[in-house]
């Protein structure tokens, strides 16, 4: 297992692989037919406990916590601050609390200043669909790794091109960095 660097959450846990002492999580939320999509990145260290239940799973812990909203061209209400957006759409945050990409192919992708700090718990909801759930253990190299899997993501995923794909993953990377977990 050395050279694992990342599982799925809920296969970790279960295969009690699930790093206690702390690593990080990313979740991805896609809306349907659309390459509109938010991940969440979590960090976390010091679990006390977890309860899994059909919904997910609950860490009881401290967390550092980043909100990326990739917004396709085609999304009809940009206008709209993303903390005001419909269930599902939205991230807790406004324009002006965020750093935006702006793509070639006018894709934006929006990355907080600033994590939120999760006070003794937090949720990771179980992945639906082509969602998705992942535990990246804290070795030396996770910063590279979560950079390198955003760039991969993006592009892939969220049809973002290649270039501004490895710029959006580098603001990802320097809002992981302020993280105060470890």
């Amino acid at each position: 297992m050395a050279d694992v660097k990342a599982l799925d959450l809920f296969q970790a846990y279960n295969e009690g692989k699930l790093p206690q002492d702390g690593g990080y999580i990313i979740s991805s939320f896609f809306k349907n037919n659309s390459p509109y999509s938010i991940y969440e990145v979590v960090a976390y260290g010091g679990v006390k406990n977890i309860i899994v239940s059909n919904e997910g799973m609950t860490f009881q812990t401290d967390g550092s916590k980043l909100h990326v909203l990739v917004e396709p061209a085609m999304y009809s209400k940009k206008y709209i601050e993303p903390v005001s957006r419909e269930h599902g759409s939205a991230i807790p945050f406004r324009f002006n609390e965020l750093n935006i990409h702006n793509s070639k192919n006018q894709y934006k992708i929006m990355v907080p200043k600033q994590p939120i700090v999760t006070y003794s718990s937090f949720t990771v909801l179980r992945p639906t669909g082509m969602n998705f759930a992942l535990c990246f253990y804290h070795l030396p190299d996770v910063f590279k790794t979560i950079e390198f899997f955003f760039v991969q993501t993006f592009n892939r995923e969220a049809h973002v091109p290649k270039r501004d794909a490895e710029k959006a993953a580098k603001l990802v990377i320097e809002g992981v960095k302020n993280f105060n977990v470890f």
